[in-house]
């Protein structure tokens, strides 16, 4: 049985009316029942799967109590995000893919029970009121640029560490991906502005609308006293397929459309005057978690018909099976094995439709993943008026430009080894900047690993 059948969601009919969250949770019947599956390993692969480093056998032993709230401090003794990872991290890949339960197909339900906990220390814990820029910290000043969820991660655990941290953020609002990028209906907002508020409560000064590079260069930052900078800005520019037709009307990159409505509100639109354009038949290329968002936000906006189109069959699809069986459930149709090739458009430049190939698969490529082969002659049109392209992000180069002794890899990402160290001595990076788009728990997992070498090389500079 997967795992999401042991907690109840909205009926998909009524959910693509509405961009409330979709799953509610464990009960605390539910998750006391899940935590005393657990075997409590001497040994716990499960451990060793958290890129965050959670001793997941002693909160999952503490809900078995009912110690919630031992539960949660375990937890955030090395997860400042409990509730975000609870939600949105692939544990089906990691962490309880490694659970020793896992060769009786029934893996203890690790994500869901850190999402019970982190819901249930908001309901019942205090948060801190403190205004972390009344917090005095005499600590070395270090910088995080991104306000992401590597930068939040790093900034947590070099505060905790006692140093005066700054997070600059170009966006209006922190969480990077968690804000702009991931949905209401699969993250709630009030979710990640809780985690930052905690975050902010350690004495984490974020300056928001600050676009280091433009603002101020890290030259200037420098100059004020930082002595060590986690850059952690993600991935933003956006790729597309470079097929005739990109620049009609109705071509949106997936991150345009849902920074529009996720950060701009424009789901809540004509309350948020941030207007988009849906029609009523779209397109989503690509198949990972950006292409199922994109598809299934789309549907809530209005269309009627929403495509999912992919050069793979679907064992090849990178979105988590969850998600493709949720967007299976709303209604989405997928294209399969089939490849855009050209967006036309009508009189006005909007537009009309897409030409398509189909594929075959053929050996597998340097991703491991069997090859698309088109087939000749295959051509066909699906009538869209609106093409999202949801195929991957790569670096922006616009604070990358200014930093020139920075060594960067031919996609034009920061080149750094697994502990965030660069070719500069006082700068690390980490999450999507480094690695390209990947999974927000990876992201996190890189901020811990940065934090701990900026510790060593600022101590080492006190020697």
């Amino acid at each position: 049985m997967h795992k999401k059948k042991l907690i109840k969601e909205q009926n998909p009919k009524e959910r693509i009316q509405n961009f409330n969250e979709v799953s509610y949770g464990l009960s605390e019947e539910q998750a006391i029942a899940e935590a005393s599956r657990c075997l409590n390993c001497k040994k716990p692969l499960c451990v060793q799967g958290c890129p965050a480093e959670i001793d997941i056998p002693a909160f999952v032993m503490a809900i078995k109590e009912k110690a919630y709230k031992r539960a949660a401090d375990i937890i955030k003794k090395t997860n400042n995000l409990p509730a975000v990872c609870g939600r949105v991290c692939p544990q089906e890949d990691q962490c309880e893919k490694a659970c020793i339960l896992m060769k009786k197909g029934k893996p203890i339900a690790i994500g869901y029970l850190e999402r019970f906990v982190a819901d249930w220390e908001m309901e019942n814990s205090k948060q801190s009121s403190v205004d972390s820029n009344q917090i005095k910290k005499a600590g070395t000043k270090v910088a995080v640029i991104g306000a992401g969820p590597a930068g939040l991660s790093c900034a947590a655990d070099l505060a905790n560490s006692g140093y005066k941290v700054t997070i600059f953020e170009s966006l209006h609002a922190a969480g990077g991906v968690l804000t702009y990028g991931i949905p209401e209906f699969r993250l709630p907002k009030k979710i990640v502005n809780h985690e930052v508020k905690n975050i902010a409560a350690l004495g984490v000064d974020i300056k928001l609308n600050y676009v280091i590079g433009r603002t101020k260069t890290m030259d200037d930052l420098r100059a004020e006293g930082f002595e060590a900078f986690f850059i952690g800005t993600g991935a933003g520019l956006p790729h597309f397929l470079g097929i005739e037709g990109e620049g009609l009307n109705g071509v949106y990159s997936a991150n345009e459309f849902l920074t529009r409505i996720n950060l701009m509100k424009a789901y809540k639109f004509p309350e948020y005057d941030t207007p988009v354009n849906v029609g009523e038949k779209v397109a989503v290329i690509g198949a990972g978690n950006v292409a199922m968002d994109s598809a299934r936000c789309a549907l809530r906006m209005g269309a009627k018909k929403v495509y999912i189109v992919y050069r793979r069959s679907e064992n090849e699809m990178p979105a988590r099976a969850e998600e493709i069986e949720h967007a299976k459930e709303e209604g989405i149709i997928f294209h399969l094995l089939t490849n855009p090739t050209k967006i036309l458009g009508d009189e006005n430049s909007c537009v009309e439709k897409m030409t398509c190939l189909k594929n075959k698969l053929g050996e597998p490529d340097d991703s491991g993943r069997r090859r698309p082969v088109a087939i000749p002659g295959s051509e066909f049109d699906i009538d869209v008026d609106t093409v999202i392209c949801a195929i991957g992000n790569g670096a922006n180069p616009l604070l990358l430009s200014t930093i020139k002794e920075l060594k960067l890899g031919k996609w034009g990402n920061i080149e750094a080894d697994e502990n965030g160290k660069t070719n500069v001595k006082d700068i690390f990076a980490g999450g999507d900047i480094v690695t390209g788009s990947a999974t927000v728990i990876a992201a996190i997992g890189a901020g811990k690993k940065a934090a701990r070498v900026m510790d060593e090389y600022l101590k080492g500079k006190k020697c």
